[in-house]
């Protein structure tokens, strides 16, 4: 089935204390989003990228692809006011009944075994969202105080969030809500059911500076 990935860029560097977005920033000497658009790449050969980038950074986006990866695999498009507005322009150059995974270009430590394992369960399943246990205690604030969570029931949601294109097409047709964080509550509210797979302890995402020190040292032991 043809596959197409929506790398979603469209943040910005303020958490990062710059005015260069994060994707931008450096990583052994190499930008964020390089990392994320070659291993989704190298998953698959059949694979479309879709790149949504701030509508001020396309030809920084362009320059990127231009000097490390083959074009033909790579489309560019604005980003919108909101995560939603800028998946469903993604989504608007989805052209085939396909599987589809939504990914925060700055998840760019996410390995081609995770593409892989979301793939396969949205073949199946029509769904696949990577999820990790909390190792933390978690408590709930209401307006009345707070409570524990029971923590074993607990997972913590990552990206590539995965997709038939039967299922994320229509969803994304639906009216804009404040709840929608991620493409899961969008199908949610559609009336689809998700089902989790295994994420990934190492797929953090690049916010803060200490993030990029992290995500350093992981590629360096990587490398070997």
């Amino acid at each position: 089935m043809k596959k197409y990935a929506i790398i979603v860029a469209g943040g910005s560097g303020i958490r990062m204390g710059g005015a260069l977005p994060k994707q931008f920033m450096l990583l052994k000497d190499k930008p964020v989003l390089y990392y994320t658009l070659k291993v989704f790449l190298e998953a698959y050969d059949d694979l479309q990228l879709i790149l949504v980038l701030p509508v001020d950074y396309t030809d920084m986006g362009q320059e990127i692809i231009d000097a490390f990866f083959d074009k033909e695999r790579i489309r560019i498009t604005a980003g919108g006011d909101t995560r939603f507005q800028s998946v469903k322009n993604g989504l608007a150059l989805v052209e085939e009944e396909s599987v589809v995974f939504v990914h925060d270009g700055v998840r760019c430590l996410l390995t081609k075994d995770l593409i892989h394992r979301c793939y396969r369960q949205a073949a199946a399943t029509g769904t696949a969202i990577p999820a990790i246990p909390s190792r933390d205690s978690i408590r709930l604030q209401t307006d009345e105080g707070n409570a524990a969570l029971d923590r074993n029931h607990v997972m913590l949601i990552q990206t590539p969030q995965t997709f038939h294109s039967k299922i994320i097409l229509p969803a994304f047709q639906i009216d804009y809500k404040d709840k929608f964080t991620d493409e899961a509550t969008v199908a949610e509210a559609y009336g689809i059911k998700v089902s989790l797979v295994p994420g990934e302890e190492e797929n953090i995402k690049i916010t803060r500076p200490l993030d990029l020190l992290i995500a350093e040292q992981i590629l360096t032991e990587r490398a070997g």
